[in-house]
């Protein structure tokens, strides 16, 4: 449950251990998408060798990776807010997080190997982490809503 101790005059946020682990493993994994950023500069300088097809994929995989792990600690956050329990509470907790592996993962892996210029059967992670990032934000949102 998401509160504040102003008895106390302590503005800390409470929130579940569950959240508080998921929530600081998930900024740990800011490190991995630096590393991406770092290989796209590479790519983008000429320094890494990449068709115009695996430009544009690494550049998609980055931008979402990005997105969607400060949209996924939003969710472990607002999930705090929600009478949600179980299964529905953890989806929508960790429902974007998973989304935020499975769709920058499928950018980068369906773009992998030497002057690609399609995507390789990794292309099937699309539609999952679409699937995980809208049932995870539709499970929140109806949880927020009940109250």
């Amino acid at each position: 449950m998401i509160a504040t101790d102003r008895a106390l005059g302590d503005d800390m946020l409470e929130i579940a251990d569950s959240a508080r682990i998921t929530a600081g493993v998930v900024l740990l994994t800011v490190v991995g998408i630096e590393y991406g950023g770092w290989f796209l500069l590479k790519v983008v300088t000429g320094k890494a060798p990449a068709t115009d097809f695996q430009k544009s994929f690494f550049r998609a995989g980055h931008a979402h990776a990005g997105v969607l792990v400060i949209l996924g600690l939003v969710c472990v956050l607002l999930a705090q807010a929600t009478h949600l329990t179980g299964f529905w509470h953890w989806l929508a907790a960790t429902g974007v997080l998973w989304g935020a592996v499975l769709l920058p993962g499928a950018f980068f892996l369906s773009a992998t190997g030497r002057g690609r210029t399609e995507p390789n059967r990794w292309r099937a992670l699309f539609p999952v982490g679409a699937v995980a990032i809208g049932a995870g934000v539709v499970t929140l949102a109806v949880g927020l809503l009940r109250g």
